[in-house]
């Protein structure tokens, strides 16, 4: 299996959303399974345009999303707390969030990563919640294409075959 994550800010434009159809319905032909987390913004957009997905909830029902992958594992806070630069800082329900993201970028199992990442970010930085998953990929290697950038639609369709 073949295996992206969709995801990006709560603050995603509307705008944005036509360059994620585009994007989904490519990796649907190709039979890309999406990872997500069920979030407001670029993380809905892809969901509901994804043929197959995995959609990783911090908590049961998060934001009335039905999807039966909620509660982190134990090892996915360890991950969560190697890669957030302010670990301790952060609420449990915030924890929760990150923990969620190294299931969407790695896995349930946490050892079966995706092949890479597409995003929106505020002004294409590593920036917001979805900063945590970033840091995660670039630990692992995984491209990030971040959706901000004109470009990005047409790198993927062209970098992203069969």
């Amino acid at each position: 299996m073949k295996f992206y994550a969709g995801i990006g800010s709560r603050q995603t434009p509307i705008e944005v959303k036509d360059k994620i159809k585009i994007v989904v319905e490519y990796l649907n032909n190709l039979e890309y399974v999406l990872r997500s987390g069920g979030a407001p913004g670029a993380d809905t957009f892809f969901e509901n345009y994804a043929k197959y997905k995995e959609i990783f909830l911090p908590y049961k029902d998060y934001n009335n999303n039905k999807s039966p992958l909620f509660n982190p594992s134990d090892e996915s806070f360890e991950i969560a707390a190697k890669h957030h630069p302010e670990w301790n800082k952060l609420s449990l329900d915030s924890r929760k969030l990150m923990a969620r993201n190294c299931h969407q970028v790695l896995g349930q199992d946490l050892k079966t990563p995706v092949n890479f990442i597409v995003c929106w970010t505020k002004e294409g930085g590593v920036n917001g919640g979805t900063a945590q998953a970033i840091r995660i990929a670039n630990n692992f290697k995984i491209p990030v294409y971040n959706l901000f950038f004109d470009e990005t639609v047409k790198k993927i369709l062209s970098e992203i075959q069969f």
